[in-house]
């Protein structure tokens, strides 16, 4: 079987810096935007760029994962020649088997599966990015190009380049640095971690960066600079849409808020779907007394309160004189009547009780806060909240 690209998802990730959101399930799993979760989209951009064979590295609770990708069917991931693979680590006969230890590690120990495919390149992708992008059109550039690895870019600030891995170009349009959030950045172009490399080419630096015994065994920190130390050809794709990196709480609210703005990211173009595994809910009902402003509202919502600037997934509940103003509401949550939840993310089937405040809006100061909340907690009534504050599955509010 030859296929010209296919992609490996990295979607083992812990996600520690989501807190309470990912005690129990990995961060591609953490639902996003009303009726998605963070995996969908880029599974979403490898269907529509057509790219049907993706092998998805699972490592950190992966149970809820595995079991909501299935055999891909949501995404147009189920042909009789590719798919999507579920791809753990593992441990062979007379080997001792560990975690993935890196990202390029993670990548070796699935030679096997990629070899099966004998593919021309092979797509690098993270598990917890909100963006829709073509990759056909990225790896367009990198045949074009002749380059052993493409890798997607981003302009950014000169401030905020030194949160990131920067690219500097020669003269010739090629990279000849990466500065892994350089302090005195020379270039504004910021790696996605998003690459397509030359399989051949990547599976030789695979086995040496193994057998380097000081190697982080990382595709920023190891992979990309040896490729340059030893003069490939690495060309910078230039992306212009919409891209989020999820992996804190604040950029996951803000990516959430930034659902409510279609012209930051549609989600309504028709030629270019996000797919997701919706479950099947009645359609959402609003009561006499509801009050929905600029807001998202899945399948399976009650609203009988005021809702504000917020999204609100399957099957939420929102009571009598509730007030849920600039927050995400997760599948199956609940805010009892006379509760408020302001700048806040309330967790999968947790319950605000009656007269309960979780949350407060920007007092502009440094101490403020997206309040969270994580699954399946009970905020008991008259409890309150505070901005900022984490509240983690088993604790008493």
């Amino acid at each position: 079987m030859k296929k010209n690209c296919i992609a490996m998802l990295l979607a083992g990730g812990q996600g520690s810096r989501l807190y309470a959101l990912t005690q129990k399930v990995a961060k591609p799993s953490v639902p996003f935007g009303g009726k998605y979760r963070i995996i969908d989209f880029p599974l979403s951009n490898c269907a529509n760029s057509g790219i049907d064979t993706v092998g998805v590295l699972t490592q950190y609770r992966p149970l809820q994962l595995n079991s909501y990708i299935g055999n891909g069917q949501p995404w147009d991931l189920d042909p009789a020649d590719g798919g999507v693979y579920i791809l753990p680590p593992y441990q062979s006969a007379g080997e001792k088997g560990s975690w993935f230890s890196g990202t390029a590690n993670a990548i070796y120990q699935n030679i096997g599966f990629i070899e099966a495919y004998d593919p021309e390149n092979v797509l690098i992708l993270s598990g917890d990015h909100i963006y829709k992008m073509d990759y056909s059109d990225m790896l367009r550039e990198h045949v074009e190009r002749e380059a052993a690895c493409t890798i997607s870019v981003l302009q950014v600030s000169m401030e905020e380049a030194t949160r990131f891995g920067i690219m500097n170009l020669g003269e010739d349009g090629y990279v000849n640095q990466f500065e892994e959030k350089p302090k005195q950045p020379k270039s504004d172009l910021a790696s996605m971690g998003i690459y397509i490399f030359n399989w051949k080419k990547l599976r030789e630096y695979l086995i040496a960066d193994e057998n380097d015994p000081n190697s982080s065994k990382d595709f920023g920190k190891n992979i990309i600079p040896n490729m340059l130390a030893a003069g490939e050809k690495l060309w910078p794709y230039r992306f212009k849409g919409y891209w989020r990196d999820v992996g804190t709480i604040t950029s996951l609210w803000d990516a959430n808020m930034d659902m409510l703005s279609p012209d930051l990211i549609n989600l309504y173009d028709a030629s270019w779907p996000i797919s997701s595994r919706s479950p099947v809910c009645p359609p959402h009902y609003a009561g006499e007394e509801s009050e929905i402003i600029h807001s998202i509202v899945t399948e399976g919502c009650e609203v009988d309160g005021h809702v504000e600037n917020s999204v609100l997934s399957p099957n939420v509940i929102i009571g009598r004189g509730a007030i849920v103003n600039y927050s995400v509401l997760m599948p199956g949550a609940v805010v009892e009547s006379g509760a408020v939840v302001e700048y806040a993310i309330v967790g999968e089937n947790t319950v605000v009780h009656s007269g309960a405040h979780v949350g407060a809006a920007p007092d502009g100061t440094d101490a403020w806060g997206v309040a969270t909340c994580g699954p399946d907690i009970e905020i008991r009534s008259g409890a309150a909240v505070p901005a900022g504050a984490m509240i983690y599955t088993g604790e008493e509010v």
